[in-house]
């Protein structure tokens, strides 16, 4: 607790700093906004009249200032092109986003472990040798490569589960989770071999201290030597890793939602940059820088619950 004000000073400047810069940027990228507004019927006297609602020949110093004080009273503004109020857009796609990362990370973790734990008890073995070259394998390869391996054996060779598109929870769970299979495994995949080569470097390491020599000398199971006693200490740096690779999962989410069609906050940015929406852009990557942090915060927390020395 006593780090808590900290953090929060932390999230704060994290939060200027990202969303400045993206201001800043978005507002470089070529192109006009309100040329996207007006399209066939653009004249220079409408171009000039949308600038000025939209306050766009406002030094950008100025805009920024304006859309924080508007995000910090809760309100994300309206949509540019839409004029759909950017929060409900953001509902709209943050569940989608959420599942895929929250499965993709179930799933890389629920791989890595087992692996990692192996890997590490048998450390020169054939099967250390096989599990490190697939992991060098799998972090050789780009991810839309990989998504659309997988969309081309399992969706069309296979038809085990759809190509592209999403069902939303209300069309049933099961429905819904087949349009997240490929996607899901994509990422688990991308992210497995890092989690993995992690967690059999420090296991390594636990398997040669001195009271996992005194577990094994009383007879106990490695089973519940390496899942009770290697397994705790060996995951302070996943754990790290794991709240870090959360930005990785939200870059890579951003690829395979435009590749699968699946409608997340990933799919949202990239459509309000080619559209020049800066509103989406910024409330979108408010809310992931956010969510970034106080995932990190998280992890820091639980290294009290793993050690609490750590705490003190």
């Amino acid at each position: 607790m006593r780090r808590l004000p900290r953090r929060l000073l932390h999230l704060a400047v994290v939060l200027f700093i990202v969303t400045f810069v993206t201001f800043a940027l978005v507002n470089l990228l070529p192109g006009d906004v309100s040329l996207a507004i007006l399209g066939n019927s653009a004249t220079p006297e409408g171009v000039a009249r949308v600038r000025l609602e939209l306050g766009l020949d406002d030094p950008l110093w100025l805009r920024y200032l304006h859309w924080l004080a508007q995000t910090v009273r809760g309100d994300f503004g309206r949509s540019y092109i839409s004029g759909e109020p950017v929060a409900d857009a953001l509902a709209r796609s943050l569940p989608v986003s959420i599942e895929l990362m929250v499965l993709s990370l179930i799933l890389s973790v629920s791989l890595a472990v087992p692996a990692g734990l192996l890997a590490a008890y048998k450390a020169g073995s054939p099967i250390d040798r096989a599990l490190g070259v697939l992991a060098s394998v799998l972090l050789a390869v780009p991810s839309f490569i990989l998504g659309l391996a997988l969309m081309f054996l399992f969706a069309l060779a296979l038809g085990w589960f759809p190509a592209v598109g999403y069902a939303p929870l209300s069309e049933g769970v099961l429905a819904n989770l087949r349009t997240f299979a490929i996607p899901a495994v994509t990422l688990a995949l991308i992210e497995w071999p890092g989690f993995m080569l992690i967690l059999r470097s420090d296991a390594i390491e636990v398997l040669q201290q001195d009271y996992v020599l005194l577990a094994k000398a009383k007879g106990l199971r490695d089973a519940r030597i390496l899942l009770r006693h290697v397994l705790k200490l060996s995951s302070f740096t996943l754990l790290t890793v794991i709240g870090l690779t959360m930005a990785g999962l939200i870059g890579g989410a951003l690829i395979i939602e435009n590749i699968f069609a699946l409608p997340g906050v990933g799919r949202l940015i990239v459509g309000a940059i080619n559209s020049r929406d800066f509103m989406v852009v910024e409330g979108a990557v408010t809310v992931v820088a956010v969510g970034f942090v106080l995932i990190n915060f998280a992890v820091d927390m639980l290294y009290a619950v793993l050690d609490p020395r750590v705490s003190r």
